[in-house]
């Protein structure tokens, strides 16, 4: 940062500490791109995010950075938020369009009604079923303590381990680590994992419950 850089990649709340600390100069910054930008202009991370760009950006000007933002899906409310940023002649592009099947084609979608006292035991049947002997499973819960004590569960027949934010995260990266490499085949988790993990091997992804 001291000698210059052309590329910067960052977390808002870090790129916030680095400017507040007079570690980073943003004035001379000519492409800005958001990524997930559903994310990053949700409650809470919005008001960072405008923070450092009021530092890259005048109103009016025509040398303002180039804008580009990034999401799998754009509510309404991220496009009315966009144009705040992005010059009137913004572009749209869609890599969607009108395809109704708006996941992989490879991949097989199944619902499965039961009761929540029967949940474990009707996750470790499908997991053998469906994950097969080596393969990998992402199971998702909505709280912290669903994943703890669903992966202590004795129904569960496999290893089992859990991932959510109260864990630290130097043995996140150990858990992580030790899925990948296959020393246990299931991970519990909350939305903490729901992005940017790239572990090939998964076979199998549960929702514990419809996602709100």
């Amino acid at each position: 940062l001291r000698s210059g850089i052309d590329i910067l990649v960052g977390t808002p709340g870090r790129i916030k500490d680095h400017i507040q600390n007079s570690k980073l100069e943003l004035s001379s910054v000519k492409h800005v791109v958001l990524d997930e930008v559903d994310h990053m202009l949700d409650m809470g991370f919005a008001e960072q995010v405008e923070e450092i760009l009021g530092f890259a950006y005048k109103k009016g000007s025509e040398n303002n950075p180039q804008t580009l933002l990034f999401s799998a899906t754009c509510p309404r409310w991220v496009y009315d938020v966009a144009k705040k940023y992005m010059k009137d002649e913004y572009e749209q592009i869609d890599l969607i369009g009108k395809k109704t099947q708006r996941t992989a084609t490879t991949v097989e979608h199944l619902a499965i009604q039961c009761r929540s006292s029967q949940r474990a035991g009707v996750l470790g049947d499908i997991i053998q079923v469906y994950s097969g002997s080596h393969g990998r499973t992402i199971v998702f819960c909505e709280t912290k303590k669903e994943a703890n004590e669903l992966a202590m569960n004795a129904s569960l027949k496999q290893d089992a381990q859990s991932l959510h934010g109260d864990i630290p995260q130097k043995q996140r990266e150990i858990t992580l680590k030790g899925f990948r490499n296959g020393v246990f085949e299931v991970l519990i988790a909350t939305n903490v994992a729901a992005r940017g993990l790239d572990i090939p091997e998964v076979d199998l992804v549960i929702q514990c419950s419809p996602p709100k």
